[in-house]
């Protein structure tokens, strides 16, 4: 993906659930005006959640999503219902799909419920129109289409719309911590992770939001900060720094000047800043035989020496001295159950929308398990957090 395109993880989750024969991927493909459904006249054609990046209008940049039915039967079809179910984590609009000619049945219901109790602004789309004597009246909820004639296809993407903008966030990286006309410093290593010829997501993320505040982003690698710093002439609002180069950033700003982690920045944008401190400090009370989950938002490919699977467990097990388990899961996998762990560490999520994010938070302060992310633990580990929080007093008193 190209840096002039929305991150899907920026973009509105516009899920569309149903029964196998309600006529979802009809209605999917006559909002969309293009084939990204699957539709035949075989029940129960997708199999997988099917996401498609674009652009809706007048909405802007989406990610849509076709889910499996949610009366498949058998073995596979409840693993397929699962799979709709945990789309449901990732959604900011979701549309149920009934077959008007049916009406709503239990698992239609059932699926209301789900977005109710998980807050989600919803519509319930009867499809088949045409097939309809009159024209059928409907709640505040509900709109009927045609997805073979193309009727109402029209108010239905204006209806998604003004669903989508109530749930875009005002929540920013880092310009509501900085005045116009200030300067920040990003510290950026060109390590061998590092995609040859870009910058990483939070990176790019971070200068377009300083931009956006109307401040100037200098970026530099960790053998120049002390140069542009003297250079500045005076000191920047904030110098942001990646967490690997902590240590020799930490040495090279001075004291007066705030100093805090992309991760950190990350932490607060998209996951709970306030949790994720609060969770790290559960590393002080590890003892032998205790279960740690490491998840990642993203399947990357893992290097030799990777962040999460090598390099934290051998730091965490540095620390704490003792003998200790590890499980892993990446992508869209995460256990509903997490009450075997004594604590959860999870990557920034750059690659999981807020949404997602959050319900994964929430799932670990619902068990009551400690839960963290990689740049928190490893400025605990390092000594740094206090002074990289120190922007944010809120947080300062919970090390306190």
């Amino acid at each position: 993906m190209g840096m002039n395109q929305t991150p899907a993880s920026e973009r509105v989750h516009i899920s569309f659930f149903g029964k196998r024969n309600a006529g979802k991927s009809s209605v999917i493909n006559a909002v969309t005006g293009q084939d990204l459904a699957i539709v035949s006249q075989v029940k129960g054609t997708t199999t997988d959640p099917v996401y498609k990046t674009m652009e809706l209008l007048p909405l802007g940049p989406v990610v849509v999503i076709d889910t499996p039915g949610i009366d498949d039967e058998g073995e596979l079809g409840k693993l397929r219902i699962r799979k709709s179910y945990q789309v449901l984590n990732k959604t900011d609009v979701a549309l149920l799909i009934v077959d008007g000619a049916a009406g709503r049945q239990p698992e239609d219901e059932m699926l209301i419920r789900r977005f109710q109790d998980k807050e989600i602004p919803y519509l319930v789309v009867y499809n088949k129109m045409d097939l309809v004597e009159g024209e059928p009246s409907c709640g505040p909820d509900e709109m009927w289409v045609s997805a073979k004639e193309k009727k109402n296809i029209w108010e239905l993407k204006e209806r998604v719309a003004r669903l989508g903008k109530q749930e875009e966030s005002d929540k920013r990286i880092v310009s509501d911590l900085m005045e116009p006309g200030d300067f920040l410093v990003l510290v950026v290593p060109i390590d061998k992770a590092a995609p040859k010829g870009r910058l990483i997501l939070p990176q790019q993320q971070t200068i377009r939001d300083i931009l956006d505040g109307n401040g100037s982003a200098i970026v530099v690698k960790e053998n120049g900060l002390k140069d542009a710093l003297e250079k500045l002439g005076r000191p920047p609002r904030l110098v942001i720094t990646d967490s690997q180069v902590f240590e020799s950033v930490n040495r090279d700003t001075p004291k007066d000047v705030p100093l805090t982690s992309f991760s950190i920045l990350f932490a607060r944008y998209k996951g709970d800043l306030v949790e994720a401190v609060r969770g790290v400090k559960a590393l002080d009370s590890l003892r032998d035989g205790d279960k740690i989950l490491i998840g990642e938002g993203c399947t990357h490919h893992r290097q030799c020496d990777d962040i999460g699977t090598v390099k934290i467990p051998r730091w965490i097990r540095e620390r704490a001295g003792c003998e200790l388990e590890f499980d892993f899961t990446s992508g869209t996998e995460y256990p509903d159950d997490l009450s075997p762990y004594k604590m959860i560490i999870h990557c920034g999520g750059c690659m999981l929308n807020a949404r997602e994010m959050r319900y994964r938070v929430q799932c670990a302060v619902d068990q009551k398990i400690p839960i963290t992310n990689y740049g928190i633990l490893i400025a605990y580990l390092t000594g740094i957090l206090k002074r990289s929080v120190e922007p944010f007093p809120e947080i300062l008193q919970i090390l306190d």
